[in-house]
């Protein structure tokens, strides 16, 4: 009774955070066009990272036990996990405003196929010919996903085709955090890790907003822009990472993939009863074929670690 109460607690919070995910994908982060990129990545990461030194503030006395690894992966995590997937998908969020935004966050979901090619390459797993159909069945479905039976506008569909770039660039980036993350694990403990990739990511997403000159910026931070950078600190920044963690140590590979599914869906979901946007038939099911393809291959892939 007892592990099965464990396992029910577990799978809570792990669909507790995927739903996060989808809320700020659709709901949250949208609503912060009005500022630079650039500069609401770095808040993204300084306000929950701020909140972040409340409770861990302890953490800064591993700073002495680092080895030169150890920088090196949570400063790959920070940069691709943090700064550049995150600066990919709040572009392509932006770019569409209010339409498709469940369609881009479903390209962001190819990330576990970047994430075994990297893995290959860098940590020398062998790649089987299911995961090449899976793959392959996967990417033709994001395409009918993002523009149907319709050859895509280079002139009209440019915002919608720039962003499932940015969603594509974000993948990438996210599924190579992922394959570091995997390698910073077995040095540290998940909580040490996603404190430092707070902190790591916010140190250069400042140096880049110096250099691109927006630091001005919080002149023009509204009160309600103030308000959605906590709810999104609070949520589905550090509160969501800690939740789907503390998840995750409590349930099987199979029903962690299967909880996680509660992200894509979320934000269809989101994304027609607040926006009012809803896939067509054709984007139904190849959002259906594309899901289904990426649990195939994640839950094999978690399930030989």
């Amino acid at each position: 009774m007892e592990e099965s109460k464990k396992k029910y607690i577990g799978a809570t919070a792990i669909i507790l955070a995927a739903t996060m995910w989808g809320f700020d994908g659709v709901v949250l982060t949208p609503r912060l066009y009005n500022l630079n990129v650039g500069f609401v990545v770095f808040m993204l990461h300084f306000v929950p990272f701020v909140l972040m030194n409340t409770f861990l503030f302890k953490e800064y006395k591993r700073l002495k036990e680092f080895t030169k690894a150890d920088f090196l992966l949570l400063g790959g995590i920070a940069f691709f996990g943090g700064a550049l997937g995150t600066l990919a998908i709040v572009k392509a969020l932006f770019l569409v405003r209010f339409d498709h935004l469940s369609i881009i966050v479903l390209l962001q979901k190819l990330q576990p196929i970047f994430a075994i090619i990297l893995a290959a390459v860098f940590l020398k797993e062998k790649i089987k010919r299911r995961f090449i159909f899976w793959a392959f069945l996967a990417i033709i479905a994001s395409y009918f996903l993002t523009f149907g039976f319709k050859k895509p506008n280079m002139s009209e569909d440019a915002p919608l085709i720039q962003a499932a770039l940015w969603a594509l660039v974000a993948a990438f980036s996210f599924g190579s955090a992922t394959v570091l993350g995997k390698k910073a694990l077995t040095r540290l403990p998940y909580y040490t890790t996603n404190f430092f990739r707070f902190g790591f990511t916010t140190l250069m997403m400042l140096i880049y907003v110096i250099i691109i000159n927006k630091l001005g910026e919080f002149q023009n931070v509204t009160s309600t822009n103030w308000l959605f950078f906590l709810i999104i600190a609070v949520t589905t920044g550090s509160g969501a990472i800690f939740l789907f963690y503390f998840g995750l140590n409590k349930v099987k590979a199979m029903v962690s993939t299967i909880c996680e599914l509660f992200f894509p869906v979320s934000a269809i979901f989101f994304d027609y009863f607040i926006n009012g946007h809803l896939l067509t038939v054709v984007q139904w099911i190849s959002a259906i074929i594309m899901i289904t393809a990426i649990v195939e291959i994640s839950y094999k892939r978690k399930k030989v670690r």
